[in-house]
């Protein structure tokens, strides 16, 4: 299936919903004007293989875009209008796209990219235009709805977050399959049991992968997908309400978000349709994921797995319960604890977790960082660390390059940021290590708190203490700082690295 044989059969019904407006766009208009954006690559000489850059907030326009890549053979990659100029820059140009794909909501930011990216051929705007840009919507109006004569399936290339470095391109082989043919069940039906009565709810940024990945699959199966344009946690709840949503995916962070909330508002809706909510990206504390479970029932699901598609860990309410902090059990591929000398581990050690049997993928341009993930037996890594239990549960400790190492010791701060999360007075939190003459490292916490008003040397020495009562002096931080709201993408991704550079401007991080 795919947006057209599902317009053929059912052309007025709802494809996605943008929930904020209330903007609902039928499989007959998903079809053509992905039609008329195949055609338009087409006209402008792009050929199967190619790259077009697309850098739009959660717009109704977004999944038409995408389809028109992806029924042309193309590779699309989603660009976050969130980073700074230089990155955007960066991004294009290493992708080698030739058409550039914007709105005039981020005319601020690309107008100052315009004579920076050689390699683009075609720039284009949505909902107008500025200088150096075309009208999308006068150029596909122009193009006939149909589909092109050389229909073949294309596929997404995304980007890493680059919390260390530019981010790298993360490229997969197209597979060279006539559109449509991909065929077998997208991940919602396959493992969440959802069907063509599902309603998705989407809480992200489209242009992040696993958001991407879910609602695109939704839309190839005829699931309904409601797409909120920015991420609100009483909006979210609410819609789940309104939209009597069956299925939906998270982060951590949005958890959080919603248990912070006061009762009053965070009862008041009926979430009781829902019958799975995924979530990834980022380890989820095990006294936030109970909260879940007691509110909205056993209907969440956990996964370990990365853009790179190398390899995929899950698992369900039930086994959580029974493995608590475990994401699952590896699906399809198997997993290997290494140490850093590549040897295998025995259970319940600690070491670098390698998948075998998964996909294939490269970093664009980058042999010397793929090659980095390769484990001698052809393994690769995502560069996490974790250990598995004796019944084969995957745990995982934290990446591996936001390792603390203090007097010779290697901490993960993980462990103490799931801890300083549960604290009422808490919003957010950060661990890293600052610099230390005589261990080399100590632990620092950077907290967002509740009310900034409370932010002082009490609640540090309040905040110090719960850790302290609840993991090993080493562990827990030696000092808290505050700050109104810490840098987190919407994704749940900490760029750690613009609180620790404060820290460390003047000495040499151990760590990278």
């Amino acid at each position: 299936m795919h947006p057209g044989t599902i317009a053929a059969e059912s052309p007025d019904r709802i494809a996605y919903v943008m929930a904020e407006s209330g903007q609902s766009v039928t499989y007959r208009e998903l079809n053509d004007a992905s039609n008329q954006g195949a055609q338009l690559f087409r006209a402008l000489g792009l050929a199967p293989g190619d790259h077009v850059a697309i850098l739009l907030e959660n717009h109704a326009r977004f999944f038409q875009i995408c389809w028109a890549a992806q029924r042309s053979g193309l590779y699309y990659t989603t660009v976050s209008w969130r980073l700074q100029p230089s990155e955007v820059v960066y991004i294009v140009n290493n992708c080698e796209a030739r058409v550039f794909i914007t709105s005039l909501g981020r005319k601020d930011l690309v107008a100052r990219l315009v004579d920076k990216m050689p390699g683009v051929e075609h720039r284009y705007m949505i909902d107008g235009v500025i200088e150096g840009f075309e009208s999308w919507e006068s150029a596909t109006a122009a193009q006939p709805a149909v589909p092109v004569d050389d229909e073949v399936e294309g596929m997404a290339m995304l980007y890493s977050s680059g919390t260390t470095g530019y981010p790298k391109g993360i490229k997969r082989p197209l597979s060279g399959q006539k559109f449509g043919e991909s065929g077998g069940p997208g991940l919602l039906e396959a493992l969440y049991g959802a069907d063509a009565n599902s309603v998705y709810l989407s809480p992200a940024p489209l242009y992040h992968s696993a958001p991407q990945t879910f609602t695109m699959g939704c839309l190839r199966s005829g699931i309904e997908t409601v797409v909120m344009e920015h991420f609100d946690a009483e909006l979210a709840i609410r819609y789940i309400e309104q939209f009597r949503i069956t299925h939906s995916q998270w982060v951590p962070t949005m958890f959080v978000r919603m248990l912070k909330l006061p009762d009053e508002v965070r009862l008041r809706y009926d979430v009781s349709s829902l019958e799975c909510a995924v979530h990834a990206a980022a380890p989820c504390p095990v006294q936030v994921k109970e909260q879940m479970i007691e509110w909205w029932g056993p209907v969440l699901y956990e996964y370990y797995a990365g853009t790179e598609g190398n390899g995929f860990v899950q698992l369900n309410s039930q086994e959580w319960l029974a493995h608590k902090g475990s994401v699952g059990k590896p699906l399809g591929c198997a997993i290997h604890i290494c140490d850093d000398d590549g040897e295998e581990l025995q259970t319940g050690d600690m070491g670098t977790i390698y998948f075998e049997g998964g996909g294939d993928f490269e970093y664009f341009k980058d042999p010397d960082k793929t090659a980095s993930t390769r484990h001698q037996k052809g393994w690769s890594t995502l560069g996490d660390v974790g250990y598995v239990d004796e019944d084969g549960y995957l745990y995982l400790t934290d990446r591996k390059h936001f390792m603390i190492i203090s007097g010779g010791v290697n901490i993960y701060p993980q462990e103490a940021e799931n801890v300083l999360i549960s604290h009422p007075k808490v919003v957010d939190v950060a661990v890293f290590g600052i610099p230390n003459e005589e261990f080399g490292e100590e632990v620092k916490a950077v907290v967002q708190p509740v009310d900034m008003a409370e932010a002082g040397p009490a609640l540090e020495q309040e905040l110090i203490a719960y850790c302290r009562d609840q993991i090993s002096a080493i562990k827990s931080p030696r000092s808290v700082d505050f700050e109104p709201e810490l840098p987190r993408h919407p994704t749940g991704k900490l760029y750690k690295g613009l609180l620790k550079d404060r820290y460390w401007k003047g000495h040499v991080s151990q760590i990278l």
